[in-house]
């Protein structure tokens, strides 16, 4: 530690900090653009001027490194004229359009023009143009001419997104960010760009114009998407969801969301909403009121089971739902006398799990690893904040080495990658553990020949001391994943790495923890998909996107003499009977359970739309109607509150699937597996599947080029 004296006051920091790092620290604003607590300093826009003793000039405080002693003001005249003008420079070009701009009011350029910018400009010559830019359906570049070239976007793209899609071209006056040859900005990530510019020269292109940021009402939720639960600020106006930013939680998505979590938000006020309750006569459909087809539901349930007994019955339920939501079905599907109930429908094994399959460790360990082994995962793709924190980590030295199908461009250094079809992962990592054995002289778990490959990841897990194996989705929907799992606890163990699976969806983790999955003598989705049921209820879930079978699931469902859909679309229109609408996220108040094991409640930010209710309300109803006992439940909270060991707000204390003492027996090397079901970055959900923006992107566009090949 070292002291340095900031305007008076003593400030102790860690040696190799920057003044600006003390500034921070001590709560002394210095006015900046080009400077981000995240990103590399680059020390362009100079605006961070100050007066250090014993210097002849100002000096930049983001790139100053403070040294013992030192003495700085932030006040001073010397300070405050270096400030001025520099402001009076970037205000020469920049467009005098704030009444119009869709950035004011949350403009840092325009904040701190209103402390040191002058009331009038010196400069008379004409003003630069820079031409309009069309990067694709998420940004918009139509105001360039507003850039200040700070460069943050630029370092975005490099340090924290993987990809520099955007640069600086030409020099002087000329400059300008763009991208190379006319390209679109494709990450993954990038509408982070849009929060971090600080003038009004990158903005959200489905935003735009829409609403000005006054008149906007902010409301914390957490993301439905992936097992990230990155918290979000959702903005309203109206009762209408208008725009989605980050809020920043630097133990699960420090200040950055990925584009699904930004812009899916579209679909909530989309025309496939279902507003009303809806039922199927002489195959064309009907609004009723909500007692209509509650008694309808009700009635068919009660027929149906007393005809071919409760075993009939069924809930296939999404792992985006509430924990409430989930623990509701569970209730009421035992209530009834069934124990058919799964959340696994793009699963291809349904293995009686030990323990909860989660992340194993904490996200924010992901950005200090040393060594890692991701497993049939895209990571990419799949966990865009995942990849953003081991990316941070192979920045810092990380040993990265995969087992996948394919040659994925993860956006970072992969030191060591084994290519091979699904069916022969599990031969792959049974390399890797005969090459650990061999290197510790231990008996291997199952026998297998190293290879090259394999011996340089057992190389690059035995060392270091922080390191991580992560199963990903295509390893927990593989028809081996019990073998999997137990090769990767066996490595696990004699590596010192910790071992735990990526998981899926919003509530994965969570539809563990209340039981979603069959009882004892239940049916599986597996089961269920193929139409062994006479009735089921769809929670929050369409089999043909959301299951492995697919369009088959909607064929063999269409069968049954009820199917039930609650859903808050109009979904599963050719298999269901009777559509419920229920909530989204941003209209019910629930919890969600990320990958680390981390509960995260919220609530509604708008009001139900139409005669919309939440699902909970909903199961709670039916219940009483099938006279289904221990439902009288006033709130959500009460529903958590009867949730033994849940804490909201806190990482749970929840026990790793784990196969000991049968860890041989459970691995199997049989090489005839189909390729698992994952789904893509923009089809993961019905929410993000009819976004518009996003199945605009280039990324969408590619998976639906795929479908058609297929």
């Amino acid at each position: 530690m070292i002291e340095i004296e900031l305007d008076g006051l003593k400030v102790g920091i860690a040696e190799g900090s920057t003044v600006m790092h003390a500034a921070e620290k001590a709560g002394t604003f210095i006015p900046h653009f080009c400077y981000h607590k995240k990103l590399s300093i680059s020390a362009n826009c100079r605006m961070c001027l100050v007066d250090i003793e014993k210097m002849p000039k100002p000096m930049p405080a983001c790139a100053t490194p403070a040294t013992q002693g030192m003495i700085v003001h932030t006040k001073t005249d010397k300070a405050i004229k270096a400030q001025q003008s520099v402001m009076e420079f970037l205000l020469i070009n920049h467009p005098l359009d704030c009444p119009i701009c869709d950035q004011g009011g949350e403009c840092q350029l325009q904040d701190i023009a209103v402390g040191y910018g002058a009331s009038a400009s010196r400069y008379e010559e004409e003003k630069r143009v820079v031409p309009v830019k069309d990067v694709g359906p998420l940004i918009s570049m139509q105001e360039m001419t507003r850039c200040i070239h700070c460069t943050r976007c630029v370092r975005f793209g490099q340090e924290i997104a993987g990809v520099m899609e955007l640069g600086m071209s030409q020099r002087g006056e000329h400059s300008q960010i763009e991208t190379f040859l006319d390209h679109t900005i494709d990450s993954e990530l990038s509408g982070n760009m849009i929060d971090i510019c600080p003038v009004g020269a990158l903005t959200s292109k489905p935003f735009r114009y829409s609403a000005r940021t006054w008149e906007l009402s902010r409301r914390k939720s957490v993301s439905p998407h992936d097992s990230t639960g990155a918290n979000l600020i959702v903005q309203v106006k109206n009762n209408r969801v208008m725009r989605v930013v980050p809020f920043e939680n630097e133990a699960v998505n420090e200040c950055w969301i990925t584009d699904r979590d930004r812009f899916s938000y579209e679909a909530l006020n989309g025309e496939d909403r279902l507003t009303t309750p809806m039922i199927k006569q002489g195959g064309q459909w009907k609004s009723v009121d909500w007692q209509t087809a509650l008694e309808y539901v009700a009635n068919g349930l009660k027929q149906i089971s007393a005809e071919y007994g409760a075993s009939s019955l069924g809930a296939l339920v999404s792992p985006h739902a509430t924990l409430e939501e989930l623990h509701l079905s569970v209730k009421l599907m035992n209530g009834l006398g069934s124990s058919n109930i799964d959340h696994r429908m793009r699963q291809a094994e349904f293995s009686v799990t030990e323990g909860v399959r989660y992340l194993g460790t904490s996200i924010a360990a992901l950005s200090e690893l040393q060594s890692v082994l991701v497993i049939g995962s895209n990571l990419r793709k799949e966990h865009p904040l995942f990849a953003q924190r081991i990316r941070q980590s192979a920045r810092k030295g990380c040993v990265v080495t995969a087992i996948a199908s394919g040659r994925d461009d993860w956006a970072m250094p992969v030191a060591h990658r084994v290519e091979a079809p699904a069916a022969q992962w599990v031969q792959a990592l049974a390399s890797v553990a005969a090459a650990v054995a061999a290197e510790k002289g231990v008996a291997a778990p199952v026998a297998a020949t190293p290879n090259d490959a394999s011996v340089a990841i057992a190389q690059a897990l035995l060392a270091g001391e922080r390191k991580a194996i992560l199963l990903g989705n295509g390893a927990a929907h593989h028809a081996q994943a019990s073998s999997l799992l137990a090769l990767a606890q066996w490595l696990a163990d004699q590596t010192g790495a910790s071992f735990g699976y990526l998981t899926e969806a919003a509530n994965t983790v969570g539809a563990q923890l209340v039981g979603a999955e069959p009882g004892a003598g239940g049916l599986h989705a597996g089961h269920m998909l193929g139409g062994a049921l006479k009735a089921l209820v769809l929670l929050n879930t369409e089999p043909e996107f959301d299951s492995a079978p697919g369009a088959k699931a909607v064929e063999a469902l269409g069968k049954a003499q009820m199917v039930v859909s609650l859903n808050p679309f109009k979904a599963n229109m050719a298999l269901c009977d009777v559509m419920l609408p229920v909530s989204p996220f941003t209209e019910t108040s629930g919890t969600f359970v990320n990958a680390e094991g981390r509960a995260q409640s919220f609530h509604a930010v708008v009001q139900p739309l139409g005669e919309t209710r939440p699902a909970w309300k909903v199961l709670r109803v039916l219940a009483n109607m099938l006279a289904v006992p221990g439902f009288d439940f006033n709130s959500s909270d009460d529903i958590l509150q009867s949730i033994p060991g849940l804490t909201s707000g806190e990482r749970l204390q929840v026990s790793l699937d784990r196969l000991s003492n049968r860890t041989a027996a459970a691995i199997k090397l049989d090489a005839s597996a189909d390729a698992p079901a994952v789904a893509g970055i923009y089809q993961l959900d019905g929410i993000v599947r009819r976004a518009p923006a996003l199945q605009l992107t280039a990324d969408a566009r590619a998976a639906e080029s795929q479908e058609v090949a297929a």
